[in-house]
């Protein structure tokens, strides 16, 4: 998998998760929304994240969380903190506390003040952002994400994938007082970009999220042109194609997806 794939938020997080947090990545949905919602009224952030997310372990969940805690807090120096604080971050994405994971993520980030670090943070926060209904914690998560990216951005700024990420950011959080942010700003690194697979397939995405299935067919073709390899455009051109009713082109790349998923 060449660089561009491999920081590419919607093609490729999870493969990036994974190796960075070293556990399966994909929390049970329920998981994610079936914490009491006590954050209501309350200021969001990390402690808070935190409390929340205690009152909900078991005994011997608690005793690992405390573990892996001290661990981090026992760290002679920054790398060894943040090795430890990895781990953690990982446990908690493993138990659906993605908003938590993010944040401890992001405390990495701060240590190691890489693109790459940043790119897991906001990555991390994304997820949380897509499966959380709280208005809180979707602000929480989004502001956050955005943050994230925008420091990979100007630690990379030639790497068009962190501006795309950005932009899939605003798209599912979009802000109140610009609400096409993402529009236009993917338009615009199309404009730079017109031979970045990332940017045809974020714009895709877009087309399908709001049902405009012929362009997200444009837009996935495009991008398959450009890297036949990546893992996930297939999978994405078949959801175009089916919307779009082209049922023997949707089938085709339901398999090619499948493939490439193995």
């Amino acid at each position: 998998m060449n660089k561009s794939q491999y920081l590419a938020l919607l093609s490729a997080a999870a493969l990036f998760l994974a190796l960075y947090l070293g556990f399966d990545t994909t929390p049970s949905r329920q998981k994610m929304v079936e914490r009491s919602r006590s954050i209501q009224g309350e200021s969001t952030g990390f402690e808070t994240l935190l409390e929340d997310a205690r009152a909900h372990l078991n005994a011997e969940q608690s005793a690992k969380v405390l573990e892996l805690e001290n661990r981090a807090a026992a760290a002679p120096g920054d790398s060894v903190r943040a090795s430890a604080l990895k781990d953690l971050s990982g446990w908690w994405y493993q138990q659906g506390q993605l908003a938590l994971a993010g944040s401890i993520a992001g405390q990495v980030a701060e240590l190691e003040n890489t693109a790459a670090a940043w790119s897991v943070a906001g990555a991390t926060f994304y997820h949380a952002l897509g499966g959380e209904q709280d208005p809180k914690l979707r602000s929480y998560c989004g502001s956050q994400a955005v943050r994230a990216f925008e420091s990979a951005v100007s630690l990379e700024p030639s790497q068009v994938e962190h501006r795309v990420n950005l932009a899939l950011v605003y798209a599912e959080n979009p802000p109140p007082d610009n609400p096409m942010k993402a529009v236009l700003l993917l338009r615009d690194l199309e404009t730079q970009y017109p031979e970045s697979p990332a940017v045809f397939n974020a714009l895709g995405r877009l087309a399908i999220k709001t049902g405009q299935w012929e362009r997200a067919v444009q837009r996935l073709e495009k991008a398959w042109a450009l890297d036949p390899e990546n893992p996930n455009t297939p999978c994405l051109l078949a959801k175009a194609y089916e919307g779009a009713g082209q049922a023997n082109k949707a089938t085709e790349f339901a398999v090619r997806c499948a493939g490439k998923q193995e």
